[in-house]
């Protein structure tokens, strides 16, 4: 039987530079956004790694419905992308789809695309053997809430059908927004024995051991502890493992906090908790991503609500704890996502509300933001990836 939706995903080009167009920076960069507006999916864009300039022409633009976050396969020859559809969207079914990246153009086609079996899918991350990919549909509303999808996925990169689906119980704390799960990520740790579910809905963090031996389509099991509890209220959103894999971070999205954990075989220990708040009101408090520099020495995150700041943290090395040394405005509205750039000189943010992305130019020495270099026009942008030119 063939899907309606399949014609809406297929690559097209705009502008002068084709699709096609040979790679001629040593970095390009790829912008997920919501399509309820003017967006038309995923954008590929030149960027300048000397300049810190993107060129406003995308080299392609490839239709999809709501394509809000990117996940890049270790060698850079598929994207997966959640379909972040839900009730009262233009499609109701939430859904993830497998894209081949061109190894020597960066072209994107699509390879096939499954249901989630979940609505709002939000998020995505691959197991260490890149096997399954592991989804968190977030379900905004009660019924049915959010869940952990499991999608096989071949060596060819086509997605197989869910097979096994995790809900939790919510922590019903807020009776506004946690009245069900809403898984907001999905980790895998370091040695790639553990698999993490951030639940903003149950105030958790829910622990997975990976065994695909044992059974290849179930292959999470609940670990002991089966969760790691987070205060009453605080809605746990991402999670980020250090550069030496020896701890994580984890922003939670609703009391703006930074949790620093001690990670050892499979368990998070907590070590350090920091408000980004400052005394803000709880009805203004949403902090959103989180990423660390290459090197290992800096985490930065980003502060939506009323403030629209990037935090930056200087990392001890000696036990991972943080230290506050800036705070930036994002001079936009909901910075949703973020990213640095591969030589760490910027660091460019997707602005959700504002519709833009903003590169800031970022000192790799000491770890602090710098001027404004560009404000570039994207509709709903709510993640940034870079591919790197072969």
């Amino acid at each position: 039987m063939k899907l309606k939706w399949l014609p809406l995903l297929m690559a097209s080009s705009v502008g002068a530079m084709s699709a096609h167009a040979a790679c001629t920076t040593d970095a390009e960069l790829l912008v997920g956004s919501y399509t309820q507006g003017k967006s038309q999916g995923i954008y590929r864009l030149q960027f300048d790694s000397e300049s810190g300039r993107i060129t406003p022409e995308p080299l392609q633009v490839f239709k999809a419905a709501n394509p809000s976050w990117l996940t890049l396969s270790k060698d850079q020859s598929r994207l997966f992308v959640v379909n972040e559809n839900g009730q009262g969207q233009a499609d109701v079914v939430g859904r993830v789809s497998s894209i081949a990246i061109d190894p020597k153009t960066h072209a994107l086609s699509l390879v096939n695309q499954v249901k989630t079996l979940g609505e709002e899918p939000t998020h995505s991350g691959l197991s260490a053997d890149e096997k399954y990919l592991f989804i968190a549909n977030y379900g905004v509303h009660e019924d049915p809430g959010g869940s952990l999808a499991v999608v096989p996925v071949n060596a060819d990169g086509q997605l197989q059908p869910v097979t096994q689906i995790s809900s939790h119980q919510p922590s019903r704390v807020n009776p506004e927004r946690q009245m069900s799960a809403h898984v907001h990520s999905v980790v895998t740790s370091p040695d790639g024995k553990f698999v993490y579910a951030s639940d903003l809905g149950a105030d958790k963090v829910f622990v997975y051991r990976y065994d695909p031996v044992a059974n290849p389509e179930h292959p999470l099991v609940a670990a002991t502890p089966a969760a790691i509890e987070l205060p009453a209220g605080s809605g746990p959103r991402h999670l980020l493992f250090s550069k030496d894999g020896k701890h994580a971070y984890l922003t939670t999205e609703m009391s703006a906090q930074v949790f620093v954990f001690d990670y050892d075989n499979g368990q998070l220990k907590q070590r350090q908790a920091l408000d980004l708040a400052h005394g803000m009101p709880a009805q203004n408090r949403a902090a959103g991503a989180v990423h660390a520099s290459a090197d290992g020495k800096f985490l930065y995150v980003s502060y939506r609500g009323k403030a629209n700041e990037l935090l930056v943290f200087a990392i001890n090395p000696a036990n991972g704890e943080l230290s506050e040394i800036q705070r930036r405005s994002v001079d936009g509205d909901h910075p949703r996502e973020f990213t640095l750039s591969p030589n760490g000189k910027f660091v460019l943010i997707a602005n959700q509300m504002s519709n833009e992305i903003v590169v800031v130019e970022r000192d790799p020495v000491t770890g602090k933001l710098g001027k404004t270099l560009q404000k570039l026009a994207m509709d709903a942008p709510s993640d940034v990836k870079f591919i790197h030119c072969p």
